[in-house]
């Protein structure tokens, strides 16, 4: 327990307001009802919220329910009132049409829980890919003490004595089918290979990125992002995080002292390190966003494209995250970076301590998983922010561009690093599974496959359908990616290096939707450019003749949603008319009930 002792949180505001004693019984008389006292409520000891993560419907994180009971121990330890609640659902394998339509839908439900009821500190229960950002958003915009608590990976996948990786399976899998290599029985049963235990996908795809984008942020206590959901130290590290927030309250450590610009810097690095999900660009912008800090996909460029790749787990290397977590897990790969100059030490964390301190404890690295600058797996393994004259940016990631990519495309010796290629356009996935093998089309090796009516409006919610294969006759002769571009998104466990998140997308007048099947287009990567070669006749021609996307709205939140929603660009962050800013300071408490 911290010697200082704050002389009131605000939830006595609620529970312990002798000038306002009619409302303060109205308050604290209900919370009786399930056995707490009013002297606990009255005690000053500050009440701890658990934002609970898990569900039936939320799979990845569903041993939050029985986790809670350490978090909840930890924080009665440390002298704190446990009250734990329910957030949103999202689980990136159940919802439709994508999760990531429910990312500020959750982000918004948490800012009215942690503003509007009487609260001191918070757990952020994480885990599956959305619940990451939205719960740090929410954090960002309330500012109130928070900690993040990862649900950690599942057990490692394996199948037919073969690492199976979740999403992985999937894309290999769906190839062998394409081939007929496989039919549908053993399609299911590879893929389910993948998940053998309670936990988020044990690839860095966006779950594990997100969550190791946290702790470098300063947000979760170290090494807790990737311990896999069934092992010991997960109960642990849930124990201690509950002790820590009680903690944070005493000592006022709120999300603004530690998501600084610098803690955002550190964030691209370590996220370029791992070789992390493509999702977390607009993640990051959106939470920076939340904070009020300047940042944008220029940073991504700027301090992630030269880092080279530290850590050899799939999509980009080979292991999954049990692996990475008994090799040293991001404060072996933070230590590292530190090490070649590249991280900031002097700020702050949630333990309090700064990130120098936390990682002067030593730590057992193991060099087939976690590779040190001498001998890392790719030079430079960062993002690559695009331009083009039919867009205003994109990315495209470039840790997981093959071998056999480079021999295919970026390997002319004249112009390396350069190639034209003819377009062939669909309209959103359905489309393009329709037409995929149709052979008049003419799909070959100089394709570029583009889909488009993708992106946050158009889709709506920007879905994860960049990971677009060839068609079943290119893939028996061996060929197993094409270039791909979009308005969408990709999942964070692709291997396909694809042009991702075109901004402005379609839906909203972008120019990708005057692009047309077999012209021609010419992607520079050196340049980073990616360019529709017609005249300006041709450009002002279509312009003019461009299609006016009309929405089709399913539910009440897909029509506010796509009133709201900024591109993927800004984050895709609610454009509300208004700076909501660090609520619990700047607006004051809320008016009373009755």
């Amino acid at each position: 327990m911290p010697k200082k002792r704050k002389k009131s949180f605000r939830s006595q505001q609620w529970f312990n307001n002798p000038k306002n004693p009619d409302m303060t019984a109205l308050y604290l008389e209900r919370y009786l009802n399930y056995g707490l006292t009013r002297k606990e409520l009255q005690s000053g000891n500050p009440i701890i919220g658990i934002a609970q993560s898990g569900s039936d419907l939320s799979p990845c994180n569903r041993h939050f329910m029985s986790l809670s009971k350490r978090i909840k121990d930890g924080i009665r330890r440390a002298g704190g009132i446990p009250m734990e609640f329910p957030t949103h659902p999202i689980q990136e394998t159940g919802k439709r049409p994508t999760a990531m339509l429910d990312r500020n839908l959750s982000y918004l439900s948490l800012v009215e829980v942690l503003y509007g009821y009487p609260i001191d500190g918070v757990i952020l229960t994480t885990g599956c890919d959305k619940t990451t950002p939205a719960a740090l958003m929410a954090a960002a915009t309330v500012n109130i003490p928070a900690i993040v608590l990862s649900g950690g990976p599942m057990l490692d996948g394996v199948y037919k004595g073969k690492l199976a990786g979740s999403g992985m399976v999937v894309w290999e899998a769906r190839k062998l089918l394409a081939k007929g290599d496989i039919k549908y029985e053993e399609f299911m049963d590879m893929v389910a290979s993948s998940a053998p235990s309670a936990g988020h996908c044990n690839t860095m795809g966006t779950a594990s990125s997100m969550n190791s984008v946290a702790e470098a942020l300063g947000m979760s206590l170290p090494g807790g992002a990737v311990i896999p959901a069934p092992y010991r130290e997960r109960e642990q590290i849930s124990y201690e995080t509950g002790k820590r927030i009680v903690g944070m309250v005493h000592e006022n450590l709120t999300p603004s002292k530690i998501m600084t610009r610098k803690a955002f810097e550190n964030a691209v690095v370590v996220a370029s390190a791992i070789g992390g999900s493509s999702n977390c660009t607009a993640h990051l912008s959106a939470i920076a966003k939340h904070m009020g800090i300047k940042f944008d996909l220029s940073d991504w460029q700027k301090l992630g494209h030269n880092i080279p790749l530290l850590v050899n787990c799939q999509p980009a290397g080979e292991y999954l995250m049990e692996s990475f977590h008994r090799a040293g897990a991001i404060p072996a790969v933070m230590k590292e970076l530190i090490k070649n100059k590249k991280i900031h030490t002097k700020i702050k964390t949630v333990t309090g301590k700064t990130v120098g301190e936390n990682l002067r404890k030593k730590v057992d690295v193991d060099n087939k998983v976690i590779k040190t600058f001498k001998n890392a797996l790719t030079e430079k393994a960062g993002f690559l922010v695009m331009k083009s004259n039919f867009f205003s940016s994109a990315i495209m990631k470039t840790s997981v561009i093959s071998k056999e990519f480079r021999d295919q495309y970026l390997s002319n010796p004249k112009h390396p690093n350069v190639f034209e290629c003819k377009a062939i356009v669909f309209e959103g996935p359905e489309d393009y599974h329709k037409r995929l093998n149709d052979k008049k089309l003419k799909i070959d090796e100089n394709s570029l496959l583009i889909i488009r009516g993708c992106g946050p409006v158009g889709y709506p919610g920007s879905a994860e359908v960049v990971n677009m294969q060839p068609p079943d006759r290119l893939l028996k002769k061996g060929i197993r990616h094409l270039p791909t571009l979009g308005d969408g998104r990709q999942s964070g466990t692709s291997e396909s290096p694809s042009i991702l998140h075109v901004s402005p997308e379609s839906a909203v007048g972008g120019d990708l939707g005057i692009v047309k099947t077999y012209d021609k287009i010419k992607i520079d990567l050196n340049k980073r450019r990616v360019d529709l070669l017609i005249s300006q006749a041709e450009f002002k021609k279509r312009r003019k003749n461009k299609k006016i996307f009309k929405p089709n709205n399913q539910t009440p939140w897909q029509e506010i949603f796509r009133n709201t929603v900024g591109q993927l660009d800004d984050g895709a962050c609610i454009n509300s008319r208004g700076k909501y800013l660090d609520v619990s300071h700047t607006k004051g408490l809320p008016r009373d009930s009755h």
